[in-house]
């Protein structure tokens, strides 16, 4: 069996979408178990000195723009630069793939398809019914998660999780946690495979 990872994300962060599709083959090619671990990123830049994308400066928020679409062209990876949805309230997906985590190893896969319907399909991430019908396309029974999603305990687990996080000081998203070690950013993605290899 392979490594443990700890993967730390934003289900409404793109450059986490820009990096799921090559992390996923990474854990499956050497065989290593993910924590999938959706975070609240409002309390852990607010711990970590981070500002949300709304609140930066212009010039800040102009780069990422393009920083986005470069690593769009080089990855080859559809990305919608300005979703409608966006920013978008992440706590109905985030309960949403803890309530599929629960369930056992799809949680993966529902992850890069939330992320997938925001960034390329142009979706509201935070309506219900849009949820239900990415979640069915993954292969969960739509209705079913999406009542187990709805439970009071899945909310304080989204919040031990960001308490995880913000005690193990992540501080962006992704962030890919492996022996102790973390590797921040999509970018970071071929030295976090040396590391699942070593």
């Amino acid at each position: 069996m392979g490594k443990t990872v700890d993967y730390y994300f934003s289900v409404a962060s793109p450059w986490t979408y820009l990096g799921s599709a090559r992390f996923i083959d990474m854990v499956r090619r050497n065989q290593s178990t993910v924590n999938v671990m959706p975070v609240d990123y409002t309390r852990v830049f607010a711990a970590s000195g981070g500002t949300l994308f709304q609140e930066r400066a212009h010039q800040r928020r102009a780069y990422r723009q393009v920083e986005l679409a470069r690593w769009q062209r080089r990855l080859g990876i559809p990305l919608t630069l300005e979703p409608r949805f966006y920013p978008v309230d992440r706590r109905p997906a985030s309960y949403l793939l803890i309530a599929a985590r629960r369930q056992g190893a799809r949680a993966l896969d529902l992850s890069h398809a939330i992320l997938r319907a925001i960034w390329h399909e142009d979706k509201n991430i935070a309506d219900w019914d849009t949820l239900m019908e990415v979640a069915e396309r993954a292969g969960f029974e739509r209705r079913a998660l999406a009542e187990a999603a709805q439970d009071p305990s899945i909310v304080r687990e989204y919040e031990r999780d960001t308490d995880r996080a913000i005690t193990a000081q992540v501080f962006g998203a992704p962030t890919y946690a492996v022996d102790g070690e973390f590797f921040w950013g999509q970018d970071r993605l071929d030295f976090f495979e040396e590391k699942l290899t070593s």
